[in-house]
């Protein structure tokens, strides 16, 4: 069962799983903010150094950052 759902989650765009570990952030939020709080979410290394790949500043909303993340890819 783990396989299958490593399997979905690699299959997964980065903005669904990066958004999984944001669920509780109150935005606007900074990179730094949004960083910290997907590490003390348990974050991926993927999701950790997808967020550090966006442009430092504050986002007003997760769709915000999820559009920064779409496009870094």
């Amino acid at each position: 069962m783990t396989d299958e759902k490593e399997t979905l989650m690699a299959d997964r765009p980065i903005e669904f799983e990066v958004q999984r570990f944001l669920a509780d952030v109150d935005y606007p939020a900074s990179r730094d903010r949004l960083i910290a709080e997907a590490e003390n979410e348990g974050a991926t290394d993927e999701v950790l150094e997808a967020l550090r790949a966006i442009p430092d500043g504050d986002y007003e909303s997760p769709t915000r950052v999820s559009e920064q993340l779409a496009a870094n890819d």
